[in-house]
This record gives structure tokens, C-alpha cells and sequence, in this order.
């Protein structure tokens, strides 16, 4: 049984989603929040295998929140539900650490199925343009471009870490001003 938790500030989406998922067989909504606060006690208290996180939250988005979940082992998977879940995306997503990214105007067989994916350790991604990846490392400092290509690569953090000779935390402080720089780009556009 997949135990998942949902993290929307729009209560009938959570129902939807809720709904759908506990139409799955293998599937458990454990728990749900509408605003990333929120969020500590939710994992806490359900354990879910995967989350399903809203790009668009109050007060801080998706990324940061995704970004936040994967920095705490064992994190569970990480499913990015978003109605701007554009080639764009993509980059900041791997900085987040998002395990999968799926439309909101998704089919809800779509929905399940990057949730079996993603609990399975999967990815679910869109593939990195080589044009959004181009002008994501020219928005990043020169010593942090080497941190996106290994990423884009598919590359695990620990093992970026290590070619890199930085310790995990200070690999963490680096991405999440990636994230940052990137996340500013993105609004630019």
C-alpha cells in the first residue's frame, strides 16, 4: 500500500486528489495540508511514501517546500502537481530534489500512475531542454554550473557532493541558492 500525503491550499483540489487516490486499490491518502507550516507535523504524524505537493502554496512555493521535505532522511517521494508544470520547471525541480513533476490537468490515471512511479524510486520528469539548461547555468554562477550539469546528468547529491569535495550541508546551502537564482529567472520570464 502506497501511503501518500497531499500538500494544497485549495481544499477541493485536495478532495479530488484524495478521492482519486483512495479509488486506487494499492494506494492511501494518509493525510493532507493546505499550507506548508503545516506540512513538519503532517510527515510526522502520517509517514507517507510520497508526497503530492502544489506548486502555487501561500507563503512559500512548491520548490522551497520540496527542497525542505527531500533534506530530511529518509525522506518519502516527492510528486511536484502543478497547472504550470512547463518545460520551465523542470531545472528548478531537480534543484528541489522533485522526484516527479505532473500537470494538474493531468488524467487521474496519469496521477496514479507517477505515483506508483515515484514510490517505486522512479523518476517522472519531463526531459531537461538543452535550452532551458543552457540559460539556467548562465543565470548560476560559474563554481555552481558544474552542480546542474551532474544534476541534469541524473547524478545523486551525495555522489555531486563527493566530486566536488563538499560536505553535504555546505552542497545543500549551494543548491538552495540555485534554487534561489533560478526561481528569479523563472519570474522573470
Amino acid at each position: 500500500m502506497i501511503r501518500i500525503a497531499v500538500v494544497d491550499d485549495h481544499h477541493a483540489v485536495r478532495l479530488g486528489l484524495e478521492s482519486a487516490l483512495e479509488a486506487e486499490p494499492d494506494m492511501e491518502p494518509v493525510g493532507a495540508a493546505s499550507a506548508a507550516a503545516q506540512l513538519a507535523p503532517l510527515l510526522y504524524r502520517t509517514r507517507p511514501d510520497v508526497v503530492i505537493v502544489d506548486y502555487r502554496l501561500p507563503e512559500e512555493d512548491g520548490l522551497s517546500v520540496c527542497r525542505r521535505i527531500k533534506r530530511e532522511p529518509p525522506a518519502p517521494a516527492v510528486l511536484l502537481h502543478s497547472a504550470f508544470a512547463d518545460d520551465w520547471l523542470t531545472v528548478p525541480a531537480l534543484l528541489a530534489g522533485v522526484d516527479g513533476i505532473i500537470h494538474k490537468g493531468a488524467p487521474g490515471r496519469a496521477l496514479s500512475e507517477a505515483v506508483r512511479s515515484v514510490a517505486r524510486g522512479s523518476k517522472v520528469m519531463p526531459a531537461v531542454l538543452p535550452e532551458f539548461l543552457s540559460a539556467s547555468s548562465e543565470s548560476l554562477a560559474p563554481e555552481d554550473r558544474p552542480v546542474l550539469a551532474m544534476l541534469a546528468h541524473g547524478t545523486p547529491e551525495a555522489e555531486v557532493a563527493r566530486a566536488l569535495g563538499l560536505d553535504r550541508r555546505r552542497l545543500a546551502r549551494r543548491m538552495d541558492r540555485m534554487l534561489e537564482a533560478l526561481r528569479f529567472v523563472a519570474a522573470r520570464d
